[in-house]
């Protein structure tokens, strides 16, 4: 690895994790439609959050410290980076995606929430389509159990960056709504087409309440 990768890898989730957290602390943040996931919460159940991939930045900064979560990473640099990224937030990663390691980091996913701990999934990462729901998350709910619960994030004012999963970067004192939707269970013996049924359901779900929080925010 040439001076300048290990440079990057050492010092850009740093500064990244600094500058969100920095960013966060501006922000007017508030969350609705908790009730979908509060008493969830309350008993302790494990928990896999579907979230879009360009909504993703500022949940490990909000909940970081309150909530113990894996999350999927891509094996390649710029996995590693999000993966030391997340670590600064309390987050930890489970290397692997749906092209690279896909069926390993499901396994260790599942492993963590047979064994309590909550998971985080972008259902349609790392590459997309955008807002497109994969059936990877799918495939884990059915294998133990735990609830899919879609969140999402929306700002009133923000940067969208010009990249496939449009990703949204809030501006500074925006108002932030923090979105949860209703949670989704997954027969352990679902067929081919009620996982695909099921599969449909989050993503219109995703999108609906993406949509939704866009709305009561005003977004500009």
């Amino acid at each position: 690895m040439r001076v300048g990768d290990r440079l990057l890898l050492a010092l850009a989730p740093v500064l990244g994790g600094w500058a969100v957290a920095l960013l966060t602390r501006t922000l007017r943040v508030e969350v609705v439609d908790a009730g979908h996931v509060n008493g969830l919460w309350e008993r302790r159940t494990p928990v896999i959050y579907a979230v879009w991939h360009g909504r993703i930045l500022i949940l490990p900064a909000i909940y970081g410290k309150s909530r113990k979560v894996h999350v999927m990473a891509s094996r390649h640099r710029d996995g590693e980076l999000v993966a030391r990224f997340l670590r600064s937030f309390g987050f930890e990663s489970v290397r692997g995606s749906t092209t690279r390691g896909g069926s390993l980091a499901l396994r260790r996913l599942a492993k963590f929430l047979r064994n309590g701990t909550e998971v985080a999934v972008a259902p349609d990462g790392p590459r997309g389509p955008r807002e497109v729901a994969q059936p990877g998350v799918i495939a884990l709910a059915k294998l133990t159990g735990a609830p899919i619960v879609p969140v999402t994030v929306s700002a009133s004012r923000s940067w969208r960056l010009k990249s496939w999963d449009a990703f949204v970067i809030p501006k500074p004192f925006a108002r932030v709504l923090v979105s949860f939707g209703a949670p989704i269970f997954v027969p352990p013996l679902a067929d081919r087409s009620e996982q695909e049924n099921l599969r449909k359901e989050l993503e219109a779900s995703l999108r609906e309440i993406t949509w939704r929080a866009d709305l009561l925010v005003n977004v500009a």
